[in-house]
């Protein structure tokens, strides 16, 4: 018995420490005989009682940055970017990993009855880290700014439906062209980071509200970052700087946590998983969430331009094989549609799209397209797994008949000379918070990131008008709708939903799963704190 007591409360002491994870905390007390309901309290008090610490630099080792990388939050197109944008940025609000709301330059948030109106309220006192606090004004100028075409702004789709932005003392006030219940979710896009005069003079400056200042920038190899010493957030900000290093490698990069280099990286590959949770001092942080690794068409250009050639390609891949070999189970089967059961209004009647050569070669005959090579282009960074993605794809296609050649590209550059401008690529989405927001971000047809050069009245007139839909069910019909014209009509090949999977030291204490993005969303290097 007293052995017992001593394993339980030495569990605690761990999970205390940020040393134990739920789902382990969760599977040795109930191998003691604790109930999983009280195993689960247990591990939410010790988490709560975890004390954080200040001071240190945390180092995150990091695949996903290219040397052609911006601070101009709006061009922001892979993970680094991303990361290290919300290391120096705040929106006017996040979302928590409960997915709900979590107000940050934005203190409070309200509403017209119809949904047509929003009003938000600036916090007092946010200062940035050059000086100035943050004012309506400076809300109002950033979202202006992403409006704009020239921005080339992944917000894009986001904005274009306000119709109306005013700033009155501390007040911004938001009227839309149609209705959106979701308009608080939509303001959470990383893109949207709030800077002085909205970024206008100087989008790259990389000046914002955030917990860390901008020390040095050297895209494509490292960032850091001092604390901001008047942040308003304290429960945010614990070390006393931020190191981001680009270590695309995946061999480097999981030796540079082995080794100590780095606190945390992204990225783990599913391949060596099992063998990573042997190493002393190291743990692995697997979070299902909305992510997706695809391969995407642009159905403007030829031979992409034909239906029936994309319905050959979407019949001829083998997801339940990519969820195996590529993620090793860390993740399911997608639909080629970019929603999952993560989603409160996904529709699982929905058919599982099966591989089946047989189909896959009926329909490539009736393509009428002429035997030369079809060319896929991906690069090692496209996502974990994805050279060896495409050709398992290449070989399922092949075997229907189907004539899919692989090009390999350099990561450098990848995102910005490949990504969005060639017609047939390997890509990755982190996903978003909900489903309008996924679908005006990559799939409306006015999109900057409508990475598939979709365009189709009907899934427009149904995005617009399910904002404003407040009847649930009937909401989820025309999510329905749209993901159905999507799957049959789109230039878009999802095999697969990833997990998000992180490798973190032992020395890392308040780690949160988040299942928003990669590395808690993007936070992990300003929530957590160094316990050693």
């Amino acid at each position: 018995m007293n052995d017992k007591v001593n394993q339980l409360d030495w569990m605690v002491a761990q999970a205390k420490a940020g040393r134990m994870s739920r789902r382990e905390f969760v599977g040795r007390t109930t191998a003691l005989g604790v109930s999983a309901g009280l195993a689960s309290a247990l591990f939410g008090k010790a988490a709560q009682a975890q004390e954080a610490k200040k001071g240190g630099v945390i180092r995150v080792g990091m695949q996903g940055g290219e040397s052609t990388n911006s601070l101009d939050p709006a061009l922001a197109a892979s993970e680094v970017p991303f990361q290290v944008n919300m290391t120096w940025g705040e929106m006017l609000c996040d979302v928590k990993p409960d997915g709900t709301l979590d107000m940050r330059v934005a203190e409070e948030v309200s509403s017209s009855p119809d949904a047509t109106e929003w009003k938000f309220k600036v916090r007092a006192g946010v200062e940035y880290q050059g000086g100035g606090t943050v004012t309506a004004e400076d809300v109002v100028a950033t979202l202006k700014r992403h409006t704009d075409e020239k921005a080339q702004s992944g917000a894009l789709g986001i904005v274009q439906g306000i119709a109306d932005m005013k700033a009155e003392g501390d007040m911004v006030t938001l009227k839309l062209n149609a209705a959106n219940a979701d308009l608080p979710y939509l303001m959470a896009d990383y893109h949207l980071i709030i800077q002085p005069g909205g970024g206008v003079d100087n989008p790259a400056a990389g000046i914002g509200a955030g917990p860390y200042a901008v020390v040095v920038n050297e895209p494509g190899v490292r960032h850091t970052f001092k604390k901001h010493p008047n942040y308003f957030d304290s429960t945010i900000g614990h070390a006393d700087e931020v190191e981001i290093l680009v270590i695309n490698d995946n061999t480097a990069r999981t030796a540079a946590l082995q080794s100590g280099q780095v606190h945390m990286i992204n990225r783990v590959d599913p391949k060596i998983v099992e063998l990573l949770k042997g190493v002393p001092g190291v743990q692995i942080k697997a979070v299902a969430g909305r992510g997706h690794y695809v391969f995407i068409m642009h159905v403007n250009k030829a031979p992409f331009d034909n239906n029936d050639l994309r319905m050959a390609l979407k019949y001829a891949i083998n997801r339940q094989e990519m969820v195996d070999k590529i993620l090793g189970g860390l993740g399911s089967r997608g639909n080629d549609f970019p929603i999952n059961a993560a989603y409160p209004l996904f529709d699982d009647t929905i058919p599982q799209r099966e591989y089946d050569a047989a189909l896959a070669a009926e329909y490539y005959k009736k393509s009428g397209h002429d035997g030369s090579p079809i060319v896929l282009r991906t690069a090692a960074g496209a996502f974990p797994g994805a050279v060896d993605a495409a050709n398992l794809f290449a070989a399922s296609a092949n075997a229907a008949g189907i004539p899919l050649q692989i090009q390999l590209e350099p990561d450098d550059g990848y995102w910005s000379n490949v990504w969005n401008v060639q017609p047939f690529i390997a890509s990755y989405w982190g996903g978003r918070p909900v489903q309008d927001q996924m679908y005006s971000t990559a799939y409306l047809s006015t999109a900057e990131w409508n990475d598939t050069k979709f365009k189709n009245a009907k899934f427009d007139e149904l995005l617009l008008a399910a904002r404003g839909e407040l009847d649930t069910a009937k909401r989820k019909g025309m999510y329905s709708e749209m993901a159905k014209i999507l799957r049959d009509e789109g230039g878009l090949i999802l095999p697969m939903f990833n997990d998000f999977v992180s490798g973190v030291s032992d020395v890392i204490g308040g780690w949160v799963d988040d299942p928003n993005g990669e590395l808690m969303n993007g936070r992990a290097q300003v929530k957590t704190w160094l316990n050693a």
